[in-house]
């Protein structure tokens, strides 16, 4: 992991000269995932940030590095990762600490071990649902953040689809009581609350951002789809359970190593997750249950 201190401020962000990530490009780079929901944070990150060469990026919680890993592909900026759980971040390290101009940091994100004005955008991908005092953590993101920059926001949507997580909406219908830990723990493992979009709205400019859009996305889902990807999925390509190809199709950083055969069945499954996923759109109507909202802010 790399010291800080090698971080310096320079001038504030514009978006001139920005151009988007072409959305060829972006499917190529998800085309392992079998999480529709994080296909669309992932589209949703790249039209927010929009990396160019010169940027300093945050992503944090950096988690095992996707976001890095695909920011790196399209980019040459700089790209710091930041990570409270020490075994995950070293996961991060295996993953993508070998690739040029990144940094992973062990950090918290109530107090950021960088200098104020020190970022062109900040990616807060699924953490605000995990930490007691979310404003605390935003106002942190808007010290650490340049004059101009940007913030990309995902959070899980407390009007999720019923076939995304039955288990839990079921237990939160007769008990009010979800699963939060262990293999059916769905759409509220490990989370404080999940949000709605006034609720998301409110924190977001308590902090003192400017809201400049919302986004919320993924209501159609093969069914229990959250605990087949994270439940049984994820440990199993973890352990290393998974045969050569089959992990090789499952494993969002080798996404550009998948030949896409049909004859493996990561690939098959791929293919009929795809197809429950064809009518989300990327920004549904309010009112429409959803997996995501997702909030683009701005520091004045």
């Amino acid at each position: 992991m790399n010291d800080s201190s090698a971080l310096t401020p320079t001038n504030a962000r514009t978006e001139s000269g920005r151009a988007p990530v072409d959305p060829q490009l972006i499917a190529r780079m998800t085309r392992n995932e079998a999480d529709m929901a994080f296909k669309k944070r992932v589209q949703t990150i790249f039209d927010w940030v929009m990396p160019a060469d010169d940027d300093v990026i945050l992503d944090i919680p950096c988690g095992r590095g996707f976001y890095l890993n695909m920011i790196r592909y399209v980019s040459k900026c700089q790209l710091v990762g930041a990570e409270l759980d020490g075994d995950v971040i070293r996961k991060a390290q295996a993953n993508v600490g070998h690739l040029p101009d990144i940094q992973l940091n062990q950090a918290n994100i109530y107090a950021l071990p960088y200098p104020d004005n020190t970022f062109d955008a900040v990616i807060l991908s699924e953490i605000l649902e995990h930490i007691d005092d979310d404003v605390a953590g935003l106002r942190e993101v808007y010290r650490v953040l340049k004059p101009n920059g940007v913030v990309a926001i995902t959070v899980p949507n407390a009007d999720y689809p019923f076939w995304w997580d039955p288990i839990n909406r079921t237990l939160e219908f007769l008990f009010k009581r979800p699963i939060r830990t262990g293999m059916f723990a769905g759409i509220w493992a490990n989370h404080v609350r999940l949000y709605r979009r006034d609720q998301l709205r409110a924190s977001v400019l308590a902090a003192g951002f400017q809201v400049e859009e919302e986004r919320a996305f993924t209501h159609d889902s093969f069914p229990f789809i959250h605990n087949l990807v994270y439940g049984i999925g994820m440990p199993l390509l973890e352990s290393g359970a998974l045969p050569g190809n089959m992990a090789t199709a499952a494993n969002r950083i080798t996404f550009d190593q998948n030949d896409g055969s049909l004859l493996n069945p990561i690939n098959l499954g791929l293919k009929v997750f795809n197809f429950f996923d064809r009518n989300n759109s990327i920004s549904e109507p309010v009112g429409r249950s959803t997996v995501n909202l997702a909030i683009k802010g701005r520091k004045a």
